[in-house]
């Protein structure tokens, strides 16, 4: 049996959701062991002079915590 834990990461991106997305999930695996899923809760947009500035995602990233 294993326990895992859920932690909150905000990541953001000039360029799309998607590399937002990408930057969030490879610095969680980066500082973070075990890690198995993670759930895109919110994402929004940073707003500049009336164009987008800033991609961003809410993420909870799940990871297996040693025994």
């Amino acid at each position: 049996m294993s326990v895992a834990k859920v932690t909150e990461i905000i990541a953001e991106s000039s360029k799309s959701f998607d590399d937002a997305l990408q930057s969030g999930i490879k610095r969680a695996c980066k500082t973070l062991e075990n890690v198995t899923s993670a759930w895109v809760q919110d994402q929004y947009v940073k707003i500049d002079k009336g164009k987008i500035a800033k991609y961003r995602v809410h993420l909870k990233v799940t990871f297996v915590l040693k025994s």
